[in-house]
């Protein structure tokens, strides 16, 4: 592929999916700030000089900046799009946003990340409703020699009904609750030829290398489903559907992070722009579906990043208001540009490894290794 086709094919997909999901959390921000009696200044789409913009009836400019990799919204009264210190020239207005009060600011710092969850939520229904869950039957299409499910005396045909005494709807539910139990022997209930009968099968613990190259370590027995079907619900049911998704990729992406931290699970999974935009590009070219579904997952993750309580983002802004609301009284100056440092140089730090990292996936570390060898 042409470099222009490369361009069209990942950096198009990229911009428009980041620059939808950055959009919704800066107008949460916008959204909560103006009914608190707030004057945005700026709404800005990307950092940087301004491409092209327009001002509303408010007086707030609305642009598209040079650098695509985020955006923010400044409030009268902000010394910098971060928020981090106040404009003493127009922090005493009383429609500037040091002027409010601690839970009006607390209400638009949040908003941003609460945007992100209520969008992806909103578009998971909108995903069960009218495509529909995707959805495999547990029932076995094939067993590989040798392996676990083939030792326990699985066979082609076979449809699991339950493990350990809880239901097994579908196929998914089978590999959620067996990748976490890797040489853990589970009661597997079997039906089979209308029979019932149950057998005891110990997941293996094997590596495994998804499409974008991550290695993950999980549980697997060695069995394959062909059949996939798509449930489309009601929207009531959708809605609660998709809430509990949105949890369960919020407690995995939570626990992920701890087993890194714990050092039972590499670093290596986490990516930046490069690899967000090697996925944007993959992931568009399945389909206007899989994009969907990937900008809902990508609004989820930047919510809750964005809950983090690390200085210069929304949930470090919320614990030195917490501190504010509990002492009657903000931190010194000295005190917050002290937090606002060292939350800039995490920020720095996480975005230079994940930029390695993702230099390392895409094997121009190893490219530029072998020019200079």
């Amino acid at each position: 592929m042409d470099l222009i086709g490369q361009f069209f094919s990942y950096v198009v997909p990229f911009l428009i999916i980041l620059s939808v999901v950055v959009f919704v959390h800066e107008y949460g921000h916008y959204w909560v700030a103006r009914r608190n009696g707030v004057k945005v200044e700026v709404f800005s789409i990307g950092f940087g000089r301004e491409l092209f913009g327009i001002d509303d009836r408010h007086g707030t400019r609305w642009k598209f900046s040079l650098i695509p990799l985020g955006g923010y919204v400044k409030m009268l009264g902000d010394a910098d799009a971060t928020s981090a210190t106040a404009d003493t020239a127009t922090s005493a207005d009383p429609d500037s946003f040091p002027a409010k009060t601690v839970w009006q600011r607390m209400a638009v710092v949040f908003a941003g990340p609460a945007a992100n969850f209520l969008f992806a939520v909103l578009v998971l229904s909108l995903l069960f409703v009218f495509s529909g869950r995707p959805f495999s039957p547990a029932v076995v299409a094939e067993v590989r020699d040798g392996s676990p499910a083939a030792e326990a005396g699985l066979i082609a045909g076979d449809r699991i009904v339950a493990v350990d005494g809880d239901e097994i709807a579908s196929f998914e539910d089978l590999q959620n609750v067996v990748r976490g139990q890797a040489e853990v022997p589970l009661t597997f209930a079997v039906l089979r030829d209308g029979e019932r009968f149950e057998t005891v099968v110990t997941p293996a613990l094997e590596e495994i290398e998804d499409r974008f190259g991550n290695v993950h370590r999980i549980g697997l027995i060695g069995i394959s489903s062909n059949t996939i079907e798509f449930q489309t619900s009601d929207p009531a049911s959708a809605v609660g559907q998709a809430l509990t998704e949105t949890g369960r990729m919020v407690t995995g992406t939570l626990a992920a992070l701890g087993e890194m931290i714990a050092g039972s699970r590499g670093t290596e999974e986490l990516g930046g722009p490069l690899r967000i935009a090697q996925m944007s590009g993959e992931i568009a070219q399945d389909g206007l579906v899989p994009a969907i579904w990937f900008t809902a997952i990508l609004s989820i993750n930047l919510g809750l990043i964005n809950l983090f309580p690390i200085p210069m983002l929304d949930g470090g802004h919320l614990v030195l208001y917490a501190i504010e609301a509990a002492r009657g009284r903000p931190l010194t100056e000295r005190s917050q540009e002290i937090a606002f440092r060292f939350g800039l140089a995490m920020v720095l730090s996480l975005m230079v490894f994940a930029t390695w990292n993702d230099l390392r996936h895409l094997k121009v570390i190893e490219y530029v290794s072998n020019l200079i060898s």
